[in-house]
Order: C-alpha cells, then sequence, then structure tokens
C-alpha cells in the first residue's frame, strides 16, 4: 500500500470531528496521542466511545487468514466493513491478494491508499466512474481490477464509456436474491455481450451466497448454489469463454461472505474445479475482522472452542438517568450503535471508583436517537448515574459506520496502543 498516505493518517489533528475523543488535547495528532498510551477512562475520553480490542482484532485477522491458506483460497476481505485502510494494511500483509469494494467511491479511496488488486462486487455503470477507472488503469500497469456485470445492458454502458480494457465475471444470482443472472440462459447471454465488447474482458464467475433466499433456514440453499456457480465456470470453460485470457491466466471464480465460507471451500476445492487455466479461488469474507455478540456469533462456521472468532467491538457509554425503579438510560444510541441485527448487549459496568463488575441482570429493550433504554431484572447489578457500562454489539457493518476514529485497546482493557480512521 501507500505509506505516505497510511503515515498522513497519523498527522491528523485529534479534533472536534472526532467524537470520545479526549477533550482538551485538541492540538494532539493521532501519532503523538498513540505514542502517549492514554488511559481510556483517566486521560479525557468521554462516552459514547466505541473501542476496539487489540488481541482479539489480531486473533481475528489472523486466523482467517491461516483458514484460507489452509483451505486453498484466495483472499479479497470485504473492505465495506470498517472502510479503514490501517486494517486493509494488515489484511495485506497477512497475505490478503486483495481488497473486495462495494462502490466507485470505496475503489478511488482504495486506490488513495495504494491498493493494487480490487475486486469490486457489483456491476459498474456509471459513465463518470468508468472514465475515472479507465484513467487509473491506463496509469498504473500493476493495478489489478475486476468487477461483476449481469445484463447486457450492463455490458454496453461499460463497453461505451471505458477507454481501457476491464477484467469483469459474470455474477450469478438466484430468484428472489440480490443482484446476478437468474438462469443459465441469462449468463450466456451476459457472457457472449462481453466477448463481443471492444473493453470488457471475461475471466470468471462470482456472487454473493447471503441474500439467497431461505439462506438462514436451509444451508442446502447455499451448497446447491455453489455447485451452479462451479458449473457454470465449467459450462464458460468448455464453450470458450475464457478464450482471450493466456494459458498462464487464473480463472476468477469468487464467493463468501462471513457466514458460510466453509461451504464456499467445500465448493471450490482443486478436485471439484478443474478448469483449462490456473484458478483463483477467491474468498471474500470481511465482516469476520471483529466478528461481534450476536449475528455473527450465532451463525459463524467456525465454532470449534479451539478455533473460532472473537468479538473485538465495545462501546462505552455512561449512566445519565434512574429516572425510574428498573429503568436506566445511557448516552449511546441509534446515532452510535448498530441496531439493524439486534439491541447492544451489556457486558460490563465500571464505577467512578473504577471497580469492574459484570452487567448481570441488564438488558437493552430500545434506543431513541442518543440514547439506550436499559431495563434492570430484579436482583442486577447496582447501577448508578455516572457508572460507565460496556456494550456488546452486533453487526460491524453498521457499528463502523458511525465512528471516525476508533481507539484500538490493549488487552489491559484500559491503555490505547492505536487508533483506526474510518472513511465513511
Amino acid at each position: 500500500m501507500n505509506g505516505a498516505a497510511l503515515d498522513a493518517l497519523g498527522e491528523t489533528v485529534v479534533d472536534w470531528r472526532f467524537k470520545g475523543m479526549p477533550l482538551g488535547m485538541s492540538t494532539m495528532t493521532v501519532d503523538r496521542m498513540r505514542d502517549a498510551k492514554l488511559n481510556l477512562f483517566e486521560d479525557g475520553f468521554s462516552t459514547p466511545l466505541l473501542t476496539l480490542e487489540s488481541t482479539a482484532l489480531s486473533h481475528n485477522l489472523e486466523l482467517m487468514a491461516s483458514w484460507a491458506a489452509r483451505h486453498g483460497l484466495a483472499h479479497a476481505p470485504h473492505g465495506k466493513t470498517p472502510l479503514a485502510p490501517q486494517l486493509m494494511q494488515r489484511q495485506l500483509e497477512l497475505g490478503a491478494w486483495g481488497i473486495t469494494a462495494a462502490t466507485p467511491s470505496h475503489v478511488r479511496m482504495y486506490r488513495h491508499f495504494g491498493v493494487q488488486r480490487i475486486f469490486l462486487g457489483n456491476e459498474l455503470v456509471d459513465a463518470a466512474a468508468l472514465r475515472w477507472l479507465s484513467d487509473e488503469l491506463s496509469a498504473d500497469p500493476e493495478f489489478r481490477f475486476v468487477c461483476y456485470v449481469d445484463s447486457v445492458r450492463g455490458v454496453e454502458l461499460m463497453d461505451a464509456a471505458l477507454s481501457h480494457r476491464v477484467d469483469v465475471v459474470v455474477e450469478l444470482g438466484a430468484t428472489g436474491s440480490r443482484t446476478g443472472v437468474r438462469s443459465a440462459a441469462e449468463a450466456d447471454e451476459v457472457a457472449q455481450a462481453v466477448r463481443a465488447s471492444r473493453w470488457l474482458r471475461l475471466v470468471g464467475v462470482a456472487g454473493y451466497e447471503g441474500t439467497l433466499p431461505d439462506v438462514d433456514a436451509a444451508r442446502t440453499v447455499v451448497a446447491d448454489w455453489m455447485a451452479n456457480l462451479v458449473a457454470t465456470a465449467h459450462r464458460f470453460d468448455a464453450a470458450g469463454c475464457f478464450a482471450d485470457l493466456a494459458a498462464d491466466d487464473e480463472i476468477v471464480v469468487s464467493a463468501g461472505g462471513s457466514e458460510h465460507f466453509d461451504l464456499v471451500a467445500a465448493a471450490l476445492t482443486e478436485e471439484a474445479l478443474e478448469l483449462s487455466r490456473p484458478v483463483l479461488r477467491l474468498l471474500r469474507s470481511g465482516a469476520y475482522v471483529t466478528h461481534d455478540h450476536l449475528h455473527y456469533a450465532r451463525i459463524t462456521p467456525l465454532t470449534d472452542e479451539a478455533e473460532h472468532f472473537l468479538p473485538a467491538l465495545k462501546l462505552w457509554a455512561q449512566v445519565v438517568s434512574r429516572p425510574e425503579d428498573g429503568l436506566a438510560l445511557v448516552n449511546a444510541g441509534k446515532r452510535d450503535v448498530p441496531y439493524d441485527l439486534g439491541l447492544p448487549v451489556p457486558l460490563q459496568i465500571r464505577t467512578p471508583t473504577g471497580l469492574l463488575r459484570k452487567a448481570e441482570g441488564l438488558t437493552v429493550t430500545k434506543l431513541s436517537d442518543q440514547h439506550a433504554f436499559v431495563e434492570l431484572a430484579p436482583g442486577a447489578a447496582p447501577l448508578e448515574v455516572g457508572d460507565w457500562v460496556a456494550f456488546g454489539l452486533s453487526h460491524p457493518c453498521t457499528a463502523f459506520e458511525k465512528w471516525q476514529l476508533i481507539p484500538e485497546v490493549s488487552p489491559d482493557g484500559q491503555t490505547v496502543v492505536d487508533y483506526i480512521r474510518t472513511f465513511f
């Protein structure tokens, strides 16, 4: 990646733009604050405050990298989860093939920070973005870019706006799912349109299994869909659809979020997927980077005691009101925490004197913009105005988007060892 661009993040002045950061330090840079090893509770941080637990974060990054390698998969983690170049750098250092993007603005940000391989999990039809992409590819021969196509119309729009060759994969979907062709006939039609185009080169097939109908009820839906993806790759290869590739060019076959990546690995083995050219078996899981306390904790394929992801996100909020028996209000709400896949889970209570205890008997029942309603069951842990409460979160994608600068905390739970910058 671009070292100068990454280094420049450390020169950012931590002022009023970054919520939760220490008050009275508005002239300090990120680098100076990192070197100061500030204390989360004693050096002026204010609530609400999202934190990253360093040990869990490193564990998750290393576990996915090793798991993918053991299963013969290349990995292009979906960068949209944290949109944090520092974490992309760590993923690439651990052997990631590249980084997945969802929008043209993501691609532009990735390129600013020097990402050399980008998989865009979308069909790109915006003329201005396509012109910019052409210029970017022309200026840097080492830049590798691959994106979806799922319609003849999309192929036509891309071909009309481009002035440089772009590699594409036909995206497979399913009736009722998100994007992607719905039938073999449509897939073949799009593939032929690509081969007839001026600027596009067909390099493989791909898709995303996470939005398939009934996917949460029966994982056989994913296994069947993956079998279709593999069959499509074989059919395209037999039909000569990859004839424009050199003999040593890779055919891309890609799928995989953070819910069913074990089924992706099972379907993309060397035995199941043997084509006329080398194959890039590309996994795109992204939410694993921090895991969570509810949604991904329930559905992750890695449940073995010796090999599992750890929740790395924790949000601290402060009790600001005890208006009724059995009710506390803390100062974190919809503007601060994710709530689309479950409400925050109370984990710990920290008193103003530094006493730390489990948040037993506490439940978040609802959120307003800046408050969470916490219900106290009979016999619950004592909770007073001024106490800090740590919450576990569900759905990292909608947690990161609410925070531009996130302290990374050491295993002692209070020393800040780094600050992760996001770009939403």
